[in-house]
Order: C-alpha cells, then structure tokens, then sequence
C-alpha cells in the first residue's frame, strides 16, 4: 500500500464525526455571504436590469434610474476598465449590446437600499429590436446552430456490426435539465480597503477563478484581488463558474464608488439567470446478440448549451466518457455536439454530464430488454465489464469484479427475487396499481477530464500551544468537505480533531486553486493538507528524538502525545513539543501539494486515462404506480456504494442518500418549462419559482432507505484509502426511473417496450400507462381473472424507423 492510502494507528480519519457545521447549521447561526454584507451600514446593493426579449439588440437610456431617490449610480459597459467579459471563453460580454435570453442582464443599478435600486432598475428605458430566437435544441439542430469543438469516442467497426448484428434496435431519447435550487443564491460582497486591494467574499466553488475574472475585468493583476468563500448555501455545480460575473460587477461597482458593494439574487432572478443541467437529445442504434450481449452502440448525444460555452465542452466530454456505464460494448462510437439556443447558459451540476450519458445505456438497456424477452435485472448483469477490459476511450476498467460483488450484494441484501414474486402477487391483485422492483449499475470514473485541474494545495500552521490552523483550497458547500480534512490533517498530525480549526478558502493563503467540483474536493486537498502536516511532523520527528533520547525514524504521534516506539519509555504533548520546536527555531508551517498521479488524456483523439480510478456501486428500487393519474411513491431502496476506506463515514452516506435523491428529483418531478410559442414571452422560463418548480420532499423520500459501503475497498494511491462519493451516488436514481418503466409495463402485455419520458413525473408517467394499455389491446389478450393483458407474438417491424420518437426492433 502507498504511503499516501496506509493509515496509522488509531486515524482521526474514519471515524463517524458530525459535519463541523452542523451546529451552526441547527442552531441558524451560520454566517453566509450576505449575512457578511447586512452588517455593514455603508453598503450598496446591485439590481439588474434584465431583457424582456430572448434575443434582441438593445440600446440603454438610464436617466430615469439616476432620478430616483437613492439611486447612486447605473453600471453599464463604459464603465468597465479592464475587459467586458464574465467567462474563460470570451463570449460572456459582462454588459452585452445584444441580449441573448429571456431575463439576461443588461446593466446593473447600485443603490442606497434594495428597493431603491429595484425601482431604479425599472425606470431603466431599453430600446430592443427583437431578433430570431432558437429555444429548443430540435430548433437548433434544424437551423445547425451549433457551438464549441464537436467529439467522438470510437472503438471497433460499430457500423459493420450494426449491420450483422441478430436484433438491432433504433431510437431517440431525450432528458431534460434542472435547476440547483440552492437555498443560498448567488451572492458577492465587494469592497476596496485602505491599500487599494480589491477584497470579494463570494459564494463561490471556485475562488481563484472568480479572482482571475474580476481581475481583468478590472484591467488588475491578480495579486491586487482577493477572494474568500466562507461557506456556501449549497451549490451542485451551479457555482463553479456562474459566480464570476457576479463578483465582478459588485467589485466594478465598489471601485468606482468607493464604497462595499452587495449583490444578491433573489430566487427568481437566479432561476431566469443561471445556468442549468444540460438537456440532452440523444439519437442512438444498438446491436445484440441472441443472448442479450451488446455488440455494438451507435449514438449521437447532443446538449442544449445555451447563449454561451460555459462548462458545456467538458460536460460533454465527461458525458460520452460514460455513455459505457458498467457495460463492455466492444464496438463504439458516440459522437457529443454542443446546440446554441437562446436560454441561460447551461453549466455543471452534479455529476457533470456523467449523468445524461449513463442516461443513454440504461435507457436502451430498459427499452430493448422486452423486446429481447430477456428481464432487464439480467441483461444488465449479463453485459457487465470483465477484469482487463477496457472503456471505448481506452482506459483499463481497475477493480471490475468490485461491481459484481456490489451487483450480487444488493441483490441478497434487498431480497431481490423474493420480493419481485410478492410485487407479481400484488400486481395480479391490483389492476389500477402496480409496483415493481428495478436494479441498476453505476461506473462512475474520478477526476477532471482536464488534467491540470487534478492539483491542489494547502497552507497548515502549528502553533506553540500545539493547536493547528489549516487552509485548503476547496470550499465548503454543505457536503462535509472541511470536516473530512479536520480528521486529515488530526491524523496526520496525531492530535485531537478539537485542537485543529479550519479558516475560510482564500485566494491570499493558496493560490491557483482548482474548482470544487468533479468530487475531487477530498481526494486533492486531502493529498494535500497531508502533505504540508507531513512536513511538519517530520521537523518536530527530530526534535522529539533529541528530546526523548530515541532515533526520530521512531517517534510516534498519537492522540496528541509523542513518544518512541513501545509503549513504555518517555513522552510529551503535541503542545509541549511544539514549543521545545519553536525554542530550537524549527519550522511550524508548511505549504502542501498535491497532483494526481497516472492521467493522460488526449482531448482531440478522446483517448487515453483521464481518470485516476472508478466509484461502483448499485441500487435497487421499489416504487408503486397509480393507474389513474401516474403519480408514483417510493416504497423501499437499497443502494451499497464503494466509498473506499471512508474518510468520514457520517458525512459520507449523508453524500450517498442526499445524491441518490438528487438524482431521484432530475428523473422524475424537476421538469423545466420554457415558453416556445412565437409570443412576446418566447424563452422566457415558465417555472421560476418552488410553486412551479418540484422538488424533492420529504413526501418524495424512500419509505425504507438501506445504504451500505462496499468493505475492504482501499484505494491505493489516493488520501488514507477513501474515494470520491459527491457526484456517483445521483446516478444510482436511475433505477427509480428503471422501476417505473417496469411498473409502467406491468399495465400492458408482456414483451412491450415502454417509452418513458424525462423527467417521468406523473403525467407522463400516465400518458406511458394509456400507451401501454392500447399497446395490450392490439397485441395481446386480456385475462379477465385479474385484468392484467398477456402479450402474443407480434410480427416483426418492417416499416422504416421514425427517430423522432419510436424504438424499433429488427430482427435478422
């Protein structure tokens, strides 16, 4: 085992702790961004000005604005010193002359209050002449309104066997997006101090990339801006890059005013304009053996982006990368292409693309199985990778037996079988109510797809009363991330978890920091607090040697005392240490770093290791349908998730149940409306509020919830054995969405395949029950005994295939 997955004796880390927060939390004591900006009595406060048009040239008079009471000043391009741009693409002008979507923001209104500045931003006059807008990706793609470097990943001949292959099936899919929801909207509070630096505190997964955007907006060098995230309100994603502008202009307003500035979205205008997960259109051809093996997959993924690039290349990139999920599919290609409409901006969210392309697999795999008669439990495992195989992108797939202990292990602990013949009783009971029990896999691979992203660093502080300061260069959203490096730098340190606190994420203290995001938040600036306590550790190793009179190859720091090897002999405290260190002028601090080791990927060929390992793991669900309106409950679910050697056992299935339904809530309620008719509301988003939004609730929650961790799962190579658990567990929802096709059928004939829409909220979950009862009328027979239909042997199709909507079998 390396050196950087062995753990000593008696590790802080993997211990069950509570969130670090978690009191603040409870008790509503946690300071967020605007908590900071409410204190302060000399504040001004940013209001947009937002497009009533999807697209539009616009011309701006604020005259108006500037007249009314408490109105200091209306942002708008000529103001901008630097460059007026809010993206790393540069194709986010910060005040655009051509709006882009329904709701984009044209200038910004400072003011004494929010009210103020509200009604100066209505008193804004803007001129539009309105110009064609594309709002659907099937617009896009009729008008070829594309954007960014188009991919593909290829393996093998799939054409050839497309064309040999015993049962080839042709189909369209589609996913929708959603929206973050946060409960901390988008937040920046701006100010210059006294030296003139330009200090931000944002509500941001990504600090160092907020500061380089402020700083050229600002026309500054990067060392005059400083960018702290104390904590955030929740982010998914949705803060990674769409915080940048938002900063820029609160530091644009209090650089030419003078005084802090606040910028706080309220929950409309953050839904009408942020990003969202990218929808999906998804054209695909698969070929099978007669066993059920898949022999060939031919798609072609295109993503709804928005006005602008954002993040959509690499979510693309991530999303063909896992179109394979836990599948060998020996010949391959799937081709990503980026669709420019007039909507936000789609950016990352939660799994980052890996999502909409295991969507693709396990769509197919639950629509072709009927088809095949072959159950859709035993296609799945059927088709799972093998030990040495590798993905279409050429990556070994390490640890591939770990998915069929995890499959067979959830099959035995749910009580698979057993129940799925209680779940046939009761469906033969009930004819206006259905319930099936559905499995699913999940490959997940762990790291950025961009390799210079896969590094982080650290800044650790021991002082002479032994108690120990740590920055990083993560940021805290709610999943634990502080927590788990509070237990590593305490076992690295041998001390007390108590006796180390962490500071806020700061651009001053660790410089050039990645994003927090790609569940890489654990894995990099855990390698690194490790390493910078590491150093420490190994200064105060010699001191303690000459102190103790042992060679300091055999110090040992445990439970905040040092002593040599045994367990008799001398000892000191961890403080007592630390000040015999400082008294022999020896060095209490040290800079961590950490880099990933083993990546290679080559972007252009979609070729080569873009990851340092793979999480597993596997779900399985039961839910019940009503016949009658489609509405569906969740009755029992069992997931086992390979967490490696767990860092925090608490926070980590507070991850797993948290992503599962996460995930749950994309698939089946969060339904995106936009308005597409030609009226003067087209684009405009239709669901900009919780009353027309669904999320999940606790009405939506799992009545019976089992989660358990794969044992004995160290990942070597990787900080004290553990492995990322923030974005894999998502995906495991779509077994949720495999049950309810199955539950779906279970209203028709055997051997129907059922189209099911998404997100599968009620209404097309019904809509899928008509289909699949007319579907039993004209192919099947009715046993009158229960009201159930069985299917007879329906002819082959020989008409031509409708890609618009229909799957179709050929057999040869």
């Amino acid at each position: 085992m390396s050196e950087l997955a062995g753990r000593p004796a008696d590790p802080a880390v993997g211990t069950p702790v509570a969130h670090a927060d978690a009191p603040l939390h409870a008790t509503g004591a946690a300071v967020y961004t605007d908590d900071l900006a409410a204190r302060r009595s000399d504040v001004l406060t940013a209001w947009p000005v937002q497009s009533q048009h999807a697209h539009a040239l616009v011309t701006l008079d604020v005259d108006g604005a500037l007249a009314v009471p408490g109105v200091v000043r209306v942002l708008t391009a000529d103001d901008v010193p630097g460059v007026n741009d809010a993206g790393v693409k540069d194709d986010e002008p910060l005040f655009p002359s051509e709006a882009m979507f329904h709701g984009h923001a044209l200038a910004w209104v400072l003011a004494e209050t929010a009210e103020a500045a509200r009604l100066g931003a209505a008193a804004v006059q803007v001129a539009y002449e309105p110009l064609p807008a594309i709002v659907t990706v099937a617009e896009a793609i009729e008008a070829g309104s594309f954007q960014g470097v188009p991919r593909t990943i290829r393996r093998g001949d799939p054409e050839r066997v497309l064309g040999t292959a015993p049962h080839v099936f042709e189909g369209v899919s589609e996913v929708g997006g959603q929206e973050h929801f946060y409960l901390e909207t988008h937040a920046s509070l701006a100010l210059v101090d006294s030296e003139g630096q330009v200090f931000v505190e944002c509500s941001t997964q990504h600090p160092s990339e907020t500061q380089e955007i402020v700083a050229h907006v600002l026309g500054l060098p990067s060392n005059r801006v400083t960018v702290q995230t104390l904590r955030m309100g929740g982010g998914f994603g949705g803060k990674e890059m769409q915080p940048h502008g938002f900063a820029a202009i609160a530091a644009l307003g209090a650089t030419l005013t003078g005084r802090p500035v606040r910028l706080r979205l309220n929950r409309t205008q953050d839904l009408t304009m942020t990003g969202k997960r990218h929808p999906f259109h998804i054209e695909w051809s698969a070929g099978f053996d007669d066993d059920g093996r898949i022999l060939a997959l031919a798609t072609t993924l295109t993503s709804d982006g928005g006005w602008s690039l954002d993040l959509s290349e690499p979510v693309m990139g991530r999303a063909l990368c896992h179109v394979d999920n836990a599948y060998w599919i020996p010949h391959f290609v799937a081709q990503g292409r980026i669709a420019k409409t007039n909507k936000v901006s789609q950016t990352a969210f939660r799994g980052f693309g890996g999502p909409q392309g295991m969507f693709v697999i396990e769509d197919i795999l639950g629509r072709v199985a009927p088809a095949l008669g072959i159950d859709a439990a035993t296609l799945r495992r059927r088709n799972f990778y093998e030990p040495g195989q590798t993905t279409p992108y050429g990556q070994t797939v390490r640890h591939a037996e770990r998915l069929h202990e995890i499959w067979a292990r959830v099959r035995d602990e749910s009580a698979f079988d057993e129940r799925r013949a209680l779940i046939a009783a009761f469906n033969a009971e009930h004819p206006d109510t259905k319930r099936a029990l559905a499995i699913t896999p999940v490959k997940f691979g762990i790291s950025f797809t961009l390799t210079a992203y896969n590094q982080a660093g650290a800044l650790v502080h021991v002082y002479k009363d032994g108690s120990v300061l740590v920055n990083h260069g993560g940021t805290e959203m709610g999943q634990g991330l502080h927590t788990k490096m509070l237990q590593v730098a305490a076992t690295a340190l041998g001390v007390p978890l108590e006796s180390v606190r962490l500071a806020p994420t700061r651009t001053d203290k660790v410089p050039n920091t990645s994003a927090t995001a790609a569940s890489s938040g654990a894995d990099l600036n855990g390698g690194a607090v490790k390493h910078a306590c590491e150093q420490i550790r190994d200064r105060m190793a010699a001191v303690a040697g000459r102190l103790l009179g042992v060679d300091e190859r055999d110090v040992r720091f445990s439970r905040g005392r040092v002593s040599g090897l045994g367990a008799s002999g001398p000892s000191v405290t961890f403080a007592e240490l630390a000040q015999a260190a400082y008294d022999q002028r020896v060095q209490l601090w040290a800079a961590g770093f950490y880099r990933t080791e083993g990546l290679h990927w080559d972007a252009d060929r979609m070729q080569g290791e873009p990851f340092k390992y793979f999480a597993y793991g596997a779900a399985a669900t039961e839910v019940e349908v009503d016949g009658f309106t489609g509405a569906s409950r969740i009755r029992r679910v069992d997931i086992v998730h390979d967490v490696g050697d767990s860092l925090s056992p608490i926070v980590d299935l507070g991850q797993v149940e948290g992503g599962f339904v996460q995930g749950a809530g994309w698939l089946t309620l969060e339904e995106l409306r936009w308005d597409e008719t030609d009226g003067p509301g087209r684009g405009r988003l239709l669901t900009q509020s919780a009353s027309t939004y669904k999320l999940p609730s606790f009405s939506e929650m799992p009545e019976v919830f089992n989660v358990g961790f794969y044992e004995r799962a160290t990942e070597d190579g990787v900080v004290y054995g553990s492995k990322a658990v923030g974005e894999p567990p998502l995906m495991l929802a779509l077994s949720v969405r495999e049950a309810l096709r199955e539950a779906v059928a279970a209203f028709g004939a055997a051997g129907h395949s059922v189209e099911l829409a998404s997100p599968a909220t009620p209404e097309a979950v019904f809509w899928a029950i008509e289909d699949a009862r007319r579907a039993a009328e004209t192919t099947g027979t009715t046993d009158a005994a229960d009201g159930s239909r069985r299917a007879q042997p329906a002819p082959a199709a020989a008409a031509p295939i409708d890609a618009a909507r229909t799957l179709t079998p050929f057999d040869r």
